[in-house]
Order: structure tokens, then sequence, then C-alpha cells
């Protein structure tokens, strides 16, 4: 699977979803505009390094729509082939939901901790202010984790870190219109631009 994260304006965004065989996902306009890294892409970094297979992208690469994408109305296609294809995917994703487990909990929780831990290690001062501003809220999340959660998160922070480095880099030197494409669960940069 390739997720697309598209710089659509100033402050906006969309993800797109391409999987082999299965029709094109969208996310538009994505919640979580950042001009260093997204929401959408915070989640993707954190399910991959913590193998949330159940998680939104998980979910997204198991043939589902994590409850919140769409099938992406393409031009080819006719207004009734279209509707089809939004109930199939509705269904499928509704089935693939309902065994989540619990993942999309601690994808929400591992990734506002480890967005915090990012920012407390950044050299721009107002990423370290902003994680002070975090930090209150990082620490309630981490006391309310199980023990198994914290230490799978702990061991995975450096490269959670290191990958949200990466793709950081490659996001923010984007203008609207451009997008990079990465890779699903291997977080590879497929492409930029």
């Amino acid at each position: 699977m390739v997720i697309h994260f598209l710089r659509t304006g100033e402050k906006r965004y969309a993800v797109e979803i391409e999987r082999d065989g299965l029709p094109l996902l969208e996310l538009n306009p994505a919640p979580g505009f950042d001009a260093r890294v997204p929401h959408d892409m915070m989640h993707l970094i954190v399910e991959a390094v913590l193998g949330l297979e159940r998680a939104v992208f998980g979910q997204l690469a198991a043939g589902g729509d994590a409850g919140s994408f769409h099938v992406k109305n393409e031009s080819d296609a006719s207004g009734k082939d279209h509707s089809r294809l939004r109930r199939k995917q509705k269904k499928r994703g509704e089935s693939i939901r309902a065994k989540e487990d619990g993942h999309f909990a601690m994808s929400e929780n591992a990734t506002y901790v480890c967005w915090h831990e990012w920012l407390s290690r950044s050299h721009r001062t107002e990423d370290r202010n902003k994680a002070l501003s975090m930090k209150t809220n990082a620490a309630h999340i981490w006391d309310r984790m199980p023990a198994a959660d914290k230490k799978m998160l702990q061991d995975a922070l450096d490269r959670t870190c290191d990958h949200l480095d990466i793709l950081s880099e490659a996001w923010s030197g984007l203008k609207a219109g451009q997008r990079i494409s990465v890779r699903w669960p291997d977080l590879d940069l497929v492409e930029k631009g």
C-alpha cells in the first residue's frame, strides 16, 4: 500500500490510499494540518513502528476504510459504479473495524506521546516550547497506559523519532499542489514533489 500526503493549500492537506486491486481512497480535507508533520502522518509512523495492524493504516491495508476514508470519485467511473464501490467499501470497512481490538486507542495515545517526545528532542526552540505545553497531557497518557504498551512504546521511541525526522523534512519542504508518497508498513519514501 502507498499513502500519498498531498499539500492542498497553505494550511490544508489530503491523504490518498493506493492499494493493489482496490479502489483509491481519500480523506480530503484531512484533519490536523501541521507544517512539519500532519496528524495522519504521525499516525502512519507510530502505527508502522509499533506494528499496530488493526489501527488506521493497518485497516486500510487490509481493505478497510478506517471509518473516515472514502472511495475517491474518479472521473471515468459512472455515478452508479461509484455508488456501488462506496457501499462495498463501507461494508468491508465496518467488518474490519469490528476487529480493531483497542489498536485505535493505542494509536491515539502513542501518537500524542511520540509527538511530545519528538518535539522535546528538537533543536528548534519553538518545538521544545510546544513540547513543554504538552508535557502534562503526555505524562497523563503515559501514566494510564498498561505496562506492556509502555514497554512497547519506550522501545520504539528512537525509531519513531528517526522516521519523524525523515518524513518531516520531506513534508515541510512541499508547496501547495505537491505530495510525498510513503509505502506501508516499511515507511519508505517513494516519491516527493
